[in-house]
């Protein structure tokens, strides 16, 4: 069996007083785009910041690109690699302008002035973000700042995109321009997300987390009688419908007549 790129073995993890992962095991393998779905408050957050370290288990094993990662010196390699987008885009930028929010990842890795700035400018102009290089950050509006922030990982070309809530913020039309791009991409993905339509777009596995336990979820998609499909998520054993007690994204419309 192939190694995978990311794997938590028996991962226990909480809060004072609060319990939140009770032994999850995940295993992320190179190409994936898994979904991680469950109700709020449930952990999902939580597992990716114990990916890259920014929490560390209270029991269990963080294994990434193959080796045990426990010392913040692991995770320091861990970062270099893995492109985390935080669910509030504010988190993520700090600098003055666009541009130099966007060539601070790339600098961080060790490369040169000129080598940052033509990595950001890439990575912006292939997002449709050259005219924001100039803007001030803290200026831009929230779908603005949300693809600012995918474009800062995104210029430090990680092997593995870790995406909290990717399309928080988006109107319809850049949300569309997101995933089209985030489709295109080469890297695995671990994808948390409400919204039917990432999913839709992106994972072709999910792993729902509730009660502190991961389980392997079940995608499928079927026709409804205006025949397009949507995609549903259930848990093993759930009965597929359009309610999900899981808290994951369904589609809950129904549909009475057939589009003219």
């Amino acid at each position: 069996m192939t190694e995978p790129l990311l794997e938590l073995i028996g991962v226990h993890f909480g809060y004072v007083g609060r319990p939140v992962l009770r032994g999850v095991d995940l295993r992320l393998a190179a190409g994936e785009r898994v979904a991680l779905i469950g109700p709020n408050g449930a952990g999902k957050t939580t597992l990716l910041h114990l990916l890259v370290g920014l929490v560390r288990p209270d029991a269990g094993e963080v294994r990434v690109f193959g080796r045990p990662r426990r010392t913040e010196a692991d995770f320091r390699e861990v970062r270099a690699r893995l492109g985390l987008l935080f669910q509030d885009s504010d988190d993520q930028l700090f600098c003055p302008t666009v541009l130099e929010d966007v060539a601070f990842g790339p600098l961080n890795l060790g490369r040169t002035l000129a080598q940052a700035r033509a990595d950001a400018e890439q990575t912006l102009d292939a997002l449709g973000l050259a005219g924001l290089a100039g803007r001030v950050t803290h200026r831009l509006s929230g779908g603005e700042k949300r693809l600012v922030a995918l474009a800062t990982i995104l210029a430090m070309h990680p092997a593995v995109l870790l995406l909290d809530e990717p399309t928080n913020g988006l109107d319809e039309a850049t949300e569309e321009r997101l995933l089209g791009h985030l489709a295109g991409l080469p890297q695995a993905m671990l994808i948390v997300s409400h919204d039917r339509r990432v999913l839709e777009r992106l994972a072709g596995r999910a792993v729902v987390l509730a009660e502190g336990r991961l389980a392997e979820g079940i995608l499928h998609r079927h026709p409804h009688t205006h025949q397009h499909a949507h995609l549903h998520v259930h848990a093993p054993g759930e009965v597929a419908g359009h309610g999900d007690p899981s808290g994951a994204p369904v589609h809950a419309e129904h549909h009475q007549t057939d589009d003219a």
